[in-house]
């Protein structure tokens, strides 16, 4: 819908001419100048996900990626979905200029997700992003404030604050902040501890490492290298740098923290209530880290103010740990009769199942019973086309997402430095350490640095 369109939309009903046709009448009920319209940036496997090329909230009307193979297959697949015959721009840019898109979907590397969705927002798009939000606090800051000043709406492709069963730990997390909100697992002002690793149902995916010594390959010809690059350093092209595998490397993502941190740690933010701030210190255990190639942890611990911890473990040193472990109560994933967590699994296929929750004296508490008569988390927008109707806040926006981007981001630094740092949850930025704060804020290249720091 092009700004004309949607200001028709939001105000007809005010002019007296209009109120008493409805837009069916104008323009038909399912007719395309009555739908929101998107655009895809970027055409790898995430962008063929259900929540991008097949989402049906919207209409597909164009796509692009620097590599033309990528492209092709693109047209076809929006053809097979049912799209007809959609865009190719020659980039994004080309993208942004077009007033006929309301939407982008940003699908690209995690390295260009932050200029992208500053420039998108400048452009008057609303925003639908790939997790991770940015790879950087510095670049996720500014994303929040330009998206705010822009006045646009913004959402992270991860979704378990709000719906379906949080990966292994088999439940939804509803009923776990509902807990916590309610003071059940420790007393107001008092601290938890939240472990999370494979012993709770979590894998880091440490596969997700690069190659070291990379030699220099003749670039294809339909792969504009240096686009796909955009504000990451230059770096001689090799296929192991692009597309599948690009997330061993720090230039252009974090392994498995990169790849899985934000649909980890956004719903332990939100569990734990903590969506308004960030941890003040960071603690590291583990092997130096490659400056290029991204390596494994052993343990990762983030504290905030309250003295509540987050503890992300690698090397499974924790595995029989609660996930959570209040002053007054523990919660543990539900397991299956042989021990096991079941993961991916469905809103009906939990509804049978719930986590387990003991006092501190170790008697099990009945949690159905408990939730009957608490009061339920505040209600959030969950349908993001709703969001960009309706300019409503989505349940996952700039804001709480920025927070728990800047979560993970500080585990990253610390893990990149090999050791722990403090950190100020308001200035945002390292407290008296040159280095952690180089990580915060990098620098980008231009001409991206300076499309960054438009208004």
């Amino acid at each position: 819908m092009n700004t004309s369109r949607r200001t028709f939309l939001k105000t007809a009903g005010a002019v007296g001419a209009f109120n008493l046709i409805p837009a069916k009448v104008l323009w038909g009920a399912s007719a395309p100048s009555n739908q929101l319209t998107r655009a895809l940036i970027g055409f790898g496997g995430i962008a063929r996900s259900e929540n991008h090329l097949p989402y049906r909230g919207s209409r597909l009307i164009g796509l692009c990626d620097p590599d033309q193979l990528h492209v092709q297959q693109g047209l076809v697949a929006a053809e097979k979905h049912g799209w007809g015959k959609i865009k190719a721009y020659e980039n994004f840019m080309k993208l942004l200029d077009d007033p006929s898109v309301d939407v982008v979907h940003i699908c690209t590397p995690p390295h260009w997700h932050g200029v992208q969705s500053v420039m998108a927002a400048n452009a008057g798009k609303d925003i639908w992003c790939e997790k991770p939000m940015t790879r950087t606090v510095g670049e996720g800051k500014r994303v929040m404030e330009v998206v705010q000043a822009k006045k646009r709406m913004f959402r992270l492709n991860t979704w378990f604050r709000f719906k379906d069963p949080f990966y292994g730990f088999g439940t939804p997390v509803k009923p776990v902040r509902q807990m916590v909100e309610n003071n059940l697992v420790s007393n107001p002002g008092e601290p938890i501890r939240c472990v999370f690793g494979a012993g709770q149902g979590f894998s880091w995916k440490f596969f997700w490492s690069g190659l070291v010594n990379l030699l220099p390959e003749e670039c294809p010809k339909t792969f504009d290298w240096d686009m796909w690059l955009g504000p990451a350093p230059w770096k001689p092209y090799n296929k192991h740098r692009a597309h599948a595998t690009f997330r061993g490397y720090w230039d252009y993502d974090a392994g498995g923290l990169g790849d899985m941190a934000q649909h980890y740690l956004d719903p332990v933010q939100y569990l734990l209530c903590k969506d308004d701030t960030s941890p003040v210190k960071i603690d590291y255990k583990g092997p130096k880290q490659h400056p290029e190639v991204v390596g494994r942890f052993d343990r990762i611990t983030l504290t905030y103010a309250d003295g509540t911890e987050i503890i992300l473990d690698g090397d499974e040193s924790l595995k029989n740990e609660p996930f959570l472990k209040g002053t007054k109560a523990t919660i543990w994933p539900y397991r299956l009769p042989d021990g096991s967590i079941r993961s991916w699994t469905t809103h009906k296929q939990a509804e049978n199942q719930m986590f387990r929750m003991f006092d501190s004296a170790g008697k099990e508490l009945d949690v159905r019973k408990i939730l009957k008569d608490l009061p339920e988390p505040a209600p959030q927008v969950t349908d993001f086309m709703e969001s960009v109707r309706e300019r409503k806040q989505f349940a996952l926006n700039e804001d709480n997402g920025f927070r728990s981007c800047t979560m993970f981001n500080l585990a990253i630094v610390a893990q990149r430095l090999g050791r722990g740092f403090e950190f100020d949850p308001v200035t945002l930025h390292a407290k008296n350490d040159p280095a952690a704060e180089r990580l915060l804020y990098q620098s980008m290249r231009e001409p991206w640095a300076s499309e960054m720091a438009k208004n």
